[in-house]
Formats: C-alpha cells, structure tokens, sequence
C-alpha cells in the first residue's frame, strides 16, 4: 500500500475514533447529569416519606381502621349477646341470672347466621339447658283444690272424721272456720 493511501486511512481510522469518542463523552455527560438529578430526585423522595403530613395522615388513618374494627367488634358482640340472651329466655333461665350467666360465657364460641340467628342453634340449645340447667326455672300448674263435701248421715249432722277429713295432701278439706261451725252445728243438733 502507498503511504499516500496509508496516511489517509490512518487519518480516517482517527477520525472514526475521534467521533466514537466524542459520542462515548456525549453519554457520559448526559449519565453524569442523569445520576447528580437522580441524588437530588432520592432526597426529595426520603423528604416526602419522613413529611409529618404524610405521618400523620398514616397515624391517622391507622388508628380509624382500629376504630372501625373495635365498633365492628363491639355490634358483633353485641348482636352475639342478644341472641344468645334470647335463647337463654327461651330455655326458661330465670331473669336475674342472665346477666351472671352471659357475664362467664365465651361469645367467641358463638356464630351467627347472616340472618342474626345463632348459627347450630339446637346445639347451642342443648349445651346451655345441660350447663345452666341448675338456673332454668321449672313451673308446674296446679289445679284448683276441690274440697270432698261431707258424708250426709241424713240428720244433717257431720261426724267427726268427717269434720277432721284431710285430703291426699294432708289437708283439711274443710278451712278452720267451716270446721268451728260444723262443730257447733252438731251440738246444737246433738
């Protein structure tokens, strides 16, 4: 090859690199500029995260969702309380022990339907009448006492057993005052 040609290539070569360089520069200095923006964009990111408005509205916001939670909390216990307290009035608990009675309960244990009923009711039934059994109430109804008219010896007089008669319960079928008078009537009769 000619020098000619030589020198001329050489000077193409230098060029070519010159102008890779220059470019490989240009991108440099456009990164560098790019990273001291990207230090400035960090810190004011870590200004806006440690901003007191922005902690106090998370404080804020925060504490709403615990208020939310214990009101949700409270009505659902509430709700618990009312139906199992029904349930109880169903059993024939007696009213002054339903509050001792839901005071030592666990309404953790108790689900209700969507509907507010207690959820596996008739379980719930049975464990409560076989727990709180002692403070169910039991009635029973009793008939009125019909007292057994005397024996009529015919002369209109009573006889003494008859007078003195009790009944399967061991009471007098005639009341004290009937008694004293029949009494007088079979002396005087007498």
């Amino acid at each position: 090859m000619p020098v000619e040609n030589l020198d001329a290539a050489a000077e193409e070569i230098c060029s070519r690199h010159t102008a890779d360089l220059d470019s490989i520069k240009e991108q440099r200095d456009t990164y560098k500029a790019d990273s001291e923006k990207l230090a400035n964009v960090q810190k004011e990111l870590d200004s806006i995260k440690n901003d007191p408005y922005e902690v106090k509205y998370t404080a804020i916001k925060d504490e709403f969702e615990k208020f939310k939670q214990a009101q949700t909390a409270k009505e659902t216990k509430a709700a618990k309380e009312t139906a199992y307290r029904s349930m109880l009035k169903e059993l024939g608990v007696s009213e002054k022990r339903l509050d001792a009675i839901l005071r030592v309960t666990n309404l953790d244990d108790v689900t209700l339907e969507k509907d507010g009923t207690l959820k596996d009711a008739n379980k719930l039934r049975e464990s409560a009448k076989n727990e709180w059994s002692d403070f169910i109430q039991t009635t029973t109804e009793k008939g009125a006492e019909t007292v057994m008219p005397p024996t009529n010896t015919g002369n209109g007089k009573m006889s003494m057993q008859d007078i003195y008669k009790k009944d399967d319960h061991g009471h007098y079928l005639l009341n004290a005052e009937q008694r004293q008078r029949a009494i007088a009537d079979n002396l005087q009769k007498g």
